[in-house]
């Protein structure tokens, strides 16, 4: 890549954000990071926009700035809200954050970025979803919210094909992250049971999703569109 594309990652401070910008660096991209902290040891050369992703006129206003700077090529819509809970116990205030972190800031960006992607003839988003989007227990909120990155992934991915963008989805199973284990207790025996029932045999790494979303970013994928690809070590296979 003689001109490094440009590329917004969200959610890029820590776990699997942070794992995707690294990759994207080391494949020749010029990464701008986002979320709510700037990471003290994020690269001085590449820009980190700091802003509370839940407070929509402050994202919209960081995201004007951003396309200001020139035409972006891939977008990473990778910040998440993980509310946990059985359904009696499901707190219905935590919906509309839910859908903020999950759906609408995915839209807010995609919204941002397309004018410069249109003018650069081609484009990437890369959604980040769940394999929680096939069901899993004590996640109403969450595998709600992430079945509907699927749905908003094949409706984009129609729309933006003619305008070379394509856009797909990476759905990480179990990640070894500070989500999974605030959100699965470690003594418990239904985590147990979920990493002895990884086929691969092992539990995920950020890294495994990075490498995905740099496949789906490569300039060389575009015939790849609409299609949500399980990192998950198998876990997802015979899931509904």
């Amino acid at each position: 890549m003689d001109i490094s594309p440009k590329v917004l990652v969200t959610g890029a401070s820590r776990g699997i954000g942070r794992s995707i910008c690294e990759r994207l660096v080391e494949d020749g991209y010029f990464v701008i990071g986002i979320a709510r902290n700037r990471p003290d040891d994020w690269p001085a050369a590449l820009p980190f926009h700091t802003v509370d992703l839940t407070e929509r006129d402050a994202v919209r206003r960081t995201l004007a700035a951003i396309a200001a700077e020139g035409p972006i090529y891939g977008l990473v819509n990778n910040v998440g809200f993980v509310p946990t809970g059985r359904l009696e116990d499901v707190d219905v205030a935590d919906l509309q954050k839910a859908v903020m972190l999950n759906l609408e800031v995915n839209i807010l960006c995609a919204q941002a970025l397309l004018p410069g992607m249109r003018e650069l003839g081609r484009g990437r988003i890369v959604n980040i979803g769940s394999r929680a989007a096939l069901g899993k227990r004590e996640r109403t909120l969450y595998s709600t919210t992430k079945a509907g990155i699927n749905g908003m992934t094949r409706t984009w991915a129609l729309e933006l094909a003619p305008d070379g963008i394509t856009v797909n989805a990476v759905s990480p199973g179990p990640i070894a992250t500070e989500f999974f284990q605030a959100a699965n207790d470690a003594q418990s025996e239904a985590t147990r049971k979920l990493l002895e029932g990884i086929p691969v045999g092992r539990i995920g790494q950020p890294q495994d999703v990075a490498h995905a979303v740099a496949y789906f970013m490569d300039p060389r994928s575009g015939f790849v569109t609409g299609q949500t690809h399980y990192v998950c070590g198998g876990i997802t296979i015979g899931a509904a």
